[in-house]
């Protein structure tokens, strides 16, 4: 048998009655928060562990690249180092070593391995590029690539090796223009002598 309440039923002293509404009504504000809160943690994990699989499955072939990049150097030198007037099996040979070294490049670019090679009068950038001396050039800005020493390579975007690059230095004209006092005299466009009586 079941009781019927009426709304009588469920009245409190006026005081304590709003004093316990409010106190469930921050309760369940509380825990609304606390779910939000554990949603929106769980959301970001899921978006973590998704990012990092795929840079794992990005990256996985970076070790592997590296390893192959000595074989991609050593076809460039080997091209690079062929005689160009040759007849009969030694060019034959020649053109299985070019297809061969086409080949390798042609796998590095379907799988996202590009090549950075700059081309002489570019700009030398330190995140892709490693100076190993500076010369001065004549027909190349001060700052500019001269030549490649090797190639660099990235994958996707993320360096794998640096290309070995010659700079050209700053001319010491250049310099000494940018600097016209630089040795305690001076120039000649001053705009006039300097007074050094006491």
């Amino acid at each position: 048998m079941s009781e019927d309440h009426t709304p009588a039923d469920f009245e409190t002293d006026g005081d304590d009655g709003n004093a316990n509404i409010d106190k469930l009504l921050a309760e369940i504000q509380s825990l609304k928060e606390q779910v939000l809160r554990y949603a929106a943690d769980a959301e970001n994990t899921k978006r973590r562990a998704e990012r990092e699989m795929n840079d794992a499955r990005a990256y996985a072939i970076t070790k592997f690249a590296r390893d192959l990049l000595g074989a991609a150097d050593i076809f460039d030198r080997a091209m690079a180092a062929a005689p160009t007037e040759v007849d009969g099996p030694m060019k034959n040979f020649i053109v299985g070593v070019e297809m061969t070294a086409k080949e390798l490049q042609g796998a590095f670019d379907r799988n996202g391995l590009k090549r950075i090679e700059p081309a002489k009068g570019e700009k030398f950038d330190p995140h892709k590029h490693q100076a190993m001396m500076e010369q001065p050039g004549t027909d190349v800005e001060p700052g500019g690539v001269i030549q490649v020493m090797q190639p660099g390579y990235e994958l996707l975007g993320r360096l794998v090796r640096p290309a070995m690059v010659v700079v050209a230095a700053k001319a010491p004209a250049a310099a000494a223009a940018a600097h016209p006092y630089a040795d305690g005299e001076a120039g000649e466009s001053g705009g006039g002598s300097v007074d050094t009586r006491a």
